[in-house]
């Protein structure tokens, strides 16, 4: 039998609708396989989970609390994977961002409800978007590798939060616990339905639509695309890759610098130790799986969400650790990638 792998002159699109969804069920099915393996029923486990994330309104809106801040990031590194440049840094920029919004609440009192959130936004997104800039510099003025750069700052941003919540910002109430003093009232988002569904949720859906509209109906936008399909061609064509590169990773940075600043202002109230689970790294997932597109990006947020929020069940009702849904997130993420073979590549079988 002889197996010949030739590519596609033309993508399927049925087969390049089909395939996350194929290889999100194959992730399924070999985490129920391991389920299995240790003693538990799959797909108790699985009811479980879903229950718990979609089963009530309370639980709905959970999920859309853990929505949030992987919309943004999503978007940032989506924004980025649409130039071909690689932003491993969303959970850093999402630490600076958060941050930047706590300087304000804690140190700049602001006597007026908007004026602070504003404030604190405008700050987030400033010191996440310099944050995100830097490695974009260096990626154009000296080709410095972007994934390095990016992945190397996460552990920067994160330790310097906490040298500030154990060392000078460390609320001396706080009965020795790594975190601020609360913010004022003045420095919190609104929430809704008696939930801790926030308004920074909206806002994430506003700069859904306005990535949309950014991307796929100004110049900019076009140029975005051209330079992430064919470099030499945006050349040819006068395109300023340089500055573009420049603008792009500062935008992407300012994104989820934003998650960052809807953390802190509509979750915990404070900055604290472990301020993200990890939506910095699962928006690498979410961009991925989203193929760059702002609607793929808000939808597999939500799966995501789902998952952060069922795994609290799993962990309640079956002593499964952290690292189970880590691992979850990692499987989905090797399938889907996986999958971009059968899209690009045909597989035939014949005799020698």
């Amino acid at each position: 039998m002889r197996i010949k792998i030739t590519k596609r002159s033309e993508q399927n699109r049925g087969v390049l609708l089909i395939a996350p969804f194929v290889a999100i069920l194959l992730s399924f099915i070999v985490v129920g396989i391991f389920l299995y393996a240790n003693g538990l029923n799959p797909y108790n486990v699985f009811k479980d989970m879903f229950v718990e994330s979609l089963g009530s309104f309370y639980g709905f809106s959970e999920t859309l609390v853990k929505t949030t801040p992987l919309i943004l990031c999503g978007l940032g590194v989506a924004l980025a994977f649409k130039m071909e440049l690689w932003n491993i840094g969303a959970e850093g920029q999402l630490y600076i961002g958060a941050f930047g919004a706590s300087l304000i609440a804690l140190y700049y009192p602001i006597n007026n409800h908007f004026l602070m959130l504003l404030a604190m936004f405008l700050s987030a997104g400033i010191f996440s978007g310099i944050w995100g800039m830097i490695p974009g510099f260096l990626k154009a003025k000296w080709n410095v590798n972007e994934i390095i750069v990016t992945l190397l700052m996460n552990y920067i941003a994160i330790l310097w939060v906490d040298y500030l919540v154990y060392g000078p910002w460390k609320d001396p109430k706080g009965f020795n616990f790594p975190l601020t003093k609360q913010f004022p009232d003045m420095a919190r988002l609104g929430y809704y339905f008696d939930t801790r569904l926030h308004t920074g949720f909206f806002i994430a859906l506003v700069f859904v639509v306005l990535f949309y509209i950014l991307i796929e109906k100004t110049i900019w936008g076009y140029e975005i695309r051209v330079i992430g399909n064919n470099p030499n061609a945006a050349k040819y064509a006068g395109i300023n890759y340089e500055k573009n590169v420049i603008i792009v990773m500062f935008i992407s940075g300012l994104l989820s610098g934003i998650a960052g600043f809807s953390e802190v202002a509509g979750v915990t109230y404070r900055l604290q130790h472990g301020i993200s689970p990890g939506y910095g790294y699962t928006a690498i997932i979410v961009a991925w799986l989203a193929r760059r597109s702002a609607l793929g990006v808000l939808l597999v947020s939500f799966i995501m969400g789902v998952l952060f929020v069922g795994n609290d069940a799993l962990q309640i009702n079956y002593q499964l650790p952290v690292a189970f849904i880590n691992a979850f997130q990692g499987l989905i993420l090797f399938f889907v990638i996986s999958s971009e073979f059968f899209v690009n590549y045909r597989i035939s079988f014949g005799e020698k």
